[in-house]
């Protein structure tokens, strides 16, 4: 066990050995992927929120292998679905099947079916097989000829997809993309952290085999539960809440964008700043949480306008220039 989650779980404080197991997760993807730190926090506050991750980067960034060793860290049952061209939503949700020997139908369950969902490259398929993950990722059910079947909990959807511009990709609908909770952008790494990456192969280092990497699960689904119930207790100010309204009614009237934050948006920017206020070792929310989750809660949740993208604005500018603009509670 790690020693700080040892000393959290002596001490008789359950949400203290929760947030020492959460913290551990940083330590333990950091024996295989060098530099993503940002994306990392991104991952644990949506474990404590109960949302997905919309993972985009160029290929060969380490998003697969980010969330295929967070799976390994967690103590939970995970599946992937590598989204192609002809991948069919029943192959996501799964199928009645007949069987001859009964003369009945029976319900074979498709991945989604599990507590970590790898969706990668989600924006290679078609749009109908990426709206076969709309009712789980909203509902958290599968509804196959009439009969709603509940997943797992815990269920998360962390989808990795390559920027639009790429040749054979389609546009996840506005629909979808308001249903994952952050999107997290995975830079290319820096010339240091790109040495270390090559460092790692040249001495053996196997992407394939995060066991053999020294991955171990260091989190379960109870550190996780105990975890949410404690975020759930951090204290929001009437002040904070009006600071997040404020910031996505800003969304709403900016000349940028032609479409803004929904209040959907408002509420999952205010569970981010409270998870990350909580992870920081804080029962309440200021100002500074607020801010440092806008872009990955909101980003995807607007739109620019056309002439806008012309001149080269990008959605986190504009919110940036939002949160420079809308008066911080004191």
């Amino acid at each position: 066990m790690d020693p700080t989650t040892d000393n959290a779980a002596h001490s008789g404080d359950p949400a203290a050995a929760a947030r020492a197991s959460l913290e551990a997760l940083r330590a333990e993807i950091a024996k295989a992927v060098v530099g993503q730190d940002p994306a990392v926090t991104g991952l644990a506050v949506a474990l404590l929120c109960r949302g997905h991750v919309l993972l985009e980067g160029v290929p060969g960034v380490a998003k697969t292998l980010l969330v295929r060793t967070l799976a390994a860290a967690l103590d939970l049952d995970t599946k992937r679905v590598q989204f192609t061209p002809d991948l069919m939503p029943s192959d996501v949700t799964g199928s009645l099947v007949y069987d001859a020997r009964t003369s009945e139908f029976s319900f074979q369950p498709g991945p989604v079916f599990t507590n970590l969902l790898l969706a990668d490259e989600i924006n290679r398929t078609p749009p109908k097989t990426q709206a076969s993950l709309l009712e789980a990722m909203e509902e958290r059910q599968v509804t196959v000829d009439g009969t709603p079947r509940p997943l797992p909990d815990p269920f998360l959807v962390a989808a990795t997809q390559n920027p639009v511009e790429y040749e054979g990709t389609y546009p996840l609908p506005e629909a979808q993309l308001d249903r994952f909770l952050l999107k997290l952008t995975i830079p290319l790494p820096s010339r240091q952290d790109e040495i270390d990456v090559l460092t790692r192969h040249t001495e053996g280092f196997n992407p394939q085999d995060l066991h053999a990497a020294g991955v171990r699960p260091v989190a379960t689904a109870a550190d996780l539960e105990t975890a949410r119930a404690a975020v759930a207790k951090t204290t929001v100010s009437p002040e904070i809440t009006a600071y997040v309204v404020d910031i996505c009614r800003a969304t709403r009237e900016s000349p940028s964008l032609s479409l803004g934050v929904s209040p959907r948006g408002a509420t999952a920017l205010l569970s981010t700043a409270r998870a990350w206020a909580w992870l920081t070792g804080r029962d309440y929310v200021i100002p500074d949480d607020v801010k440092a989750l806008a872009l990955p809660t909101l980003r995807h949740r607007v739109q620019l306008r056309p002439e806008a993208e012309m001149e080269g604005v990008t959605t986190d500018s504009v919110i940036n220039a939002i949160l420079t603009h809308v008066p911080v509670p004191r």
